[in-house]
């Protein structure tokens, strides 16, 4: 009797907290309300066998419950129930099937005239490449893929010198225009999802694969990686905006070509020498960096990094939070070097420089921190180089105290908060594991043996 109350309690509060609950779909925002409807068929089938079965076996407990001097009977067989219950699932599983089977040959059957973009998904982030005025995607191969070629494309084929590429996990979209989506992975399995579009779909590395919709609405709406992808898998990001068509052409007609990349400056170290003079204030004439200043070594470190947090400080990324004092103080340094080729130029004169192993300042457990760094390895590397393609800086034989602070920062919420930070944001998640100071300074003395 117990078990048969509980089942009843059971089927009571499910529906119940089906009807009254509050949590409920996101607003759709695209064409696919199809797939409302279908998840709606299916919660309503499985929703009525739960209920069906869960109260018949409760009335099965309690009708046939154990009576002295009853006996039970025992039948091996019944063919007319086995065929009304074959004959019942079969119209069940077929009224959820159907449905799904309808909205899925719509959903790959892509309409003539939609415009394309290449959804391209690595551990853990996001970018994406638009067809030229040609209309085209040019040719690719994961072979090619390298820092100065991110994409893998391939420079002798004329079509994709105009592609358009978006080195960012933020994808902007024209509203009421359908597009389809050509999906690749880099490395393993990823899934590109937006649950406000109901759109989700594997990628498969060595495939491409795809889907269309059209976005109903403007607005910015959540990118999810919904397939477990390695260690930081829940840090996988990204974000649409849905602009006007004219907000959207100004948005794409600023992100370079892949022709402009293969032209772009790789940088000038002598010109960079020039530049790096109103550094060596702070940093040391050999970048190696002044504890008391807060100013961190910065030879060793990687060209794409720092490249990318000069302009991340220049374009006020950096620095946005009220509490972050020394990054604000970077600021207008960084906005000192004119474009790009001025940060590049001054990136490349940083890397001729020899390296200084910094003096050792935070004092930890490097037996502990060994077991806290395993988390980091996959990013970081298991000797703390840093890794490229998973834009993870290099740790080893840099600036501890600096390192130690940036860790507190991100725990802290007080860097990685920019909307535009999306590394840095995958970096506030992971520091969660950095319970307290000690365990910073425990897995940084690890750091430093390496």
């Amino acid at each position: 009797m117990v078990i048969a109350i509980a089942l009843i309690v059971l089927v009571l509060a499910t529906v119940l907290f089906h009807f009254l609950s509050p949590w409920w779909f996101t607003p759709i925002a695209s064409n696919w309300d199809t797939v409302d409807s279908t998840v709606d068929v299916t919660f309503w089938v499985t929703g009525v066998v739960f209920v069906a079965v869960n109260l018949f076996l409760a009335y099965a407990l309690i009708r046939y419950r154990h009576r002295k001097g009853n006996k039970a009977h025992y039948e091996p067989e019944n063919k007319k129930l086995e065929w009304w219950l074959t004959g019942i699932t079969s119209v069940g599983i077929a009224a959820m099937l159907a449905p799904g089977l309808s909205v899925w040959a719509n959903f790959v059957t892509v309409p003539e005239g939609t415009s394309e973009v290449e959804v391209l998904g690595q551990q853990w982030a996001w970018t994406y490449r638009f067809p030229g005025k040609d209309g085209q995607l040019g040719a690719s191969n994961a072979n090619l893929i390298s820092v100065d070629n991110p994409f893998g494309m391939d420079p002798n084929d004329p079509v994709g010198q105009d592609d358009h590429l978006v080195a960012s996990p933020e994808l902007h979209l024209p509203v009421d225009k359908p597009v389809k989506m050509l999906l690749r992975a880099k490395d393993v399995n990823h899934q590109f999802a937006v649950p406000q579009f109901r759109v989700k779909m594997d990628m498969v590395p060595g495939m491409v694969t795809y889907f269309w919709f059209t976005p109903t609405r403007t607005g910015e709406f959540d990118v999810l990686c919904e397939q477990l992808c390695g260690v930081a898998h829940f840090a996988m990001r990204g974000r649409v905006v849905v602009n006007k068509e004219e907000d959207f052409a100004t948005w794409l007609a600023a992100q370079p070509t892949f022709e402009k990349t293969l032209t772009a400056s790789k940088g000038d170290p002598e010109a960079g020498k020039a530049l790096f003079t109103a550094c060596t204030a702070c940093h040391g004439a050999q970048a190696e960096g002044n504890r008391e200043l807060n100013a961190p070594k910065l030879s060793g470190q990687s060209d794409w990094y720092l490249v990318r947090q000069l302009q991340s400080f220049k374009g006020g990324v950096r620095g946005a939070h009220e509490q972050d004092t020394f990054a604000k103080q970077m600021i207008p340094f960084a906005t000192m070097l004119a474009d790009d080729t001025a940060i590049k130029n001054v990136v490349a004169y940083i890397k001729t420089l020899p390296e200084v192993r910094p003096a050792a300042s935070v004092v930890g457990d490097p037996v502990r921190g060994k077991e806290i760094y395993e988390t980091c390895t996959s990013c970081h590397g298991s000797t703390a180089k840093g890794i490229w393609a998973t834009n993870a800086p290099r740790l080893s034989n840099m600036s501890d105290w600096y390192m130690a602070r940036q860790l507190r920062n991100f725990r802290d919420g007080i860097r990685g908060g920019h909307p535009q930070d999306f590394h840095g944001a995958q970096m506030r998640s992971m520091t969660q594991v950095l319970a307290d100071d000690e365990s910073i300074a425990d897995v940084l003395d690890y750091v430093r043996t390496l």
